[in-house]
């Protein structure tokens, strides 16, 4: 597909389509550490942050201008943490929601260290796209410069909101148009504790640009997302198997290992706050743990997901 193709592609039909697919993903990964192609806002020692952005559309031949990528982020009882892509993204089975599925299905009982524990270890949804950064408040060199933007159900939500208003007064918009689209205005705080994005918002609907070329030049400048998806980027079962005993101090035959103390201390935690919303978190090389974010509540869907297998 060339640029002129693009742009005849732009508006309602565009904004259907793409609101079809989300419709999809609605009833129905990840970076490498170290990957300089992502971009990651910077908050101050108050936890607050805030920038300017522009979703851009799909790459290439590509349909889509995002990805859905599942990952699992806990700490087992031996201290080790597990921090993997989920081979659910593609369609797999995988330990982590197999093992998640015997001790969701184990018992009825909520509030069981078993169905805490599947909560602790249940997957985290992130989406991946494309952004021109129009104002990056706290690094300017980013600015005007084509990243992939890596982000959870919170802002996901603004997106869709955005494609599918509640008001009859409000007029559908697609946000990665580069001509009907808007820039959206990122506002990250700090509430009790947690990161939230409640306050980011659109701006008018306006072009990226005026002119045609710049325009072009940035599509063309777009990171390709479908590589994330093949199966270069996720461990093997059997790989993931072995790290996922490691992890939960089981041999090879699943039985527990790990010190009795370690497994009551485990059963009794508390789910740790989820990653599904880390467009400022450091690359996995560079942090220890999953940072403190959203409240896990907000993580509905796989809650479902375990639900529906314990049916």
């Amino acid at each position: 597909m060339d640029f002129s193709a693009l742009k005849n592609r732009s508006g309602k039909s565009s904004l259907d389509k793409l609101t079809q697919e989300l419709s999809k993903l609605n009833t129905q990964s990840d970076s490498k550490g170290g990957d300089d192609r992502f971009w990651y806002p910077a908050v101050d020692k108050a936890g607050n942050g805030f920038a300017v952005i522009r979703f851009l559309p799909a790459p290439g031949e590509e349909d889509l201008p995002f990805i859905r990528m599942f990952e699992h982020g806990f700490k087992g009882p031996t201290g080790l943490w597990y921090i993997e892509n989920s081979l659910t993204t593609i369609g797999k089975n995988d330990p982590v929601g197999e093992l998640n599925s015997k001790l969701w299905n184990s018992t009825t009982d909520d509030e069981s260290p078993a169905r805490k524990q599947a909560r602790a270890q249940k997957r985290k949804l992130n989406y991946i796209c494309n952004i021109y950064i129009v104002n990056d408040q706290a690094n300017p060199e980013n600015n005007g410069k084509v990243k992939l933007f890596k982000f959870g159900k919170k802002i996901f939500d603004k997106l869709n909101e955005a494609m599918n208003p509640q008001f009859a007064d409000e007029k559908p918009m697609n946000p990665f148009d580069m001509w009907e689209g808007a820039n959206f205005k990122l506002k990250i705080r700090t509430v009790e504790g947690y990161r939230n994005y409640d306050k980011s918002e659109f701006a008018d609907a306006a072009p990226l640009f005026d002119d045609d070329k710049k325009l072009e030049a940035v599509w063309k400048s777009e990171h390709l997302l479908q590589p994330f998806l093949s199966t270069d980027n996720f461990k093997s079962y059997e790989e993931l198997k072995a790290r996922l005993n490691k992890v939960l101090g089981l041999n090879e035959e699943g039985e527990i290992t790990a010190p009795a103390a370690a497994r009551q201390a485990a059963a009794a935690r508390k789910p740790s706050p989820t990653e599904d919303d880390l467009p400022w978190q450091e690359p996995k090389a560079q942090r220890a743990a999953p940072a403190k974010t959203e409240s896990s509540d907000d993580d509905d869907e796989d809650l479902a997901f375990f639900k529906k297998l314990a049916e």
